[in-house]
């Protein structure tokens, strides 16, 4: 694995990752009862974004480093996606 193909991988990883993270400990403003006026009731009342980025990031790293073992030990090639037969 090339250092871009495993930085694209990362990234690819870590956006799936948060975006899977996000939901977790959500409350509204209308749960919290403190609406901000000018923001819908369902707005999160506190994101709490670096918290969760801090999270995505090391299960990102946990679920890279599975990945990048199962691609390196040779278990996982190209020829073994090619579906169609289109690599020759």
């Amino acid at each position: 694995m090339t250092i871009t193909a495993a930085l694209v991988a990362f990234a690819s990883i870590w956006f799936l990752t948060f975006f899977c993270v996000l939901p977790l400990g959500f409350q509204s403003q209308g749960d919290a009862g403190e609406i901000v006026p000018g923001t819908p009731a369902s707005a999160p009342a506190d994101a709490q974004i670096a918290r969760k980025a801090k999270i995505t990031t090391v299960v990102t790293s946990v679920i890279f480093a599975l990945v990048y073992a199962l691609v390196t030990s040779g278990l996982i090639t190209a020829q073994n996606m090619d579906v169609f037969h289109v690599i020759n």
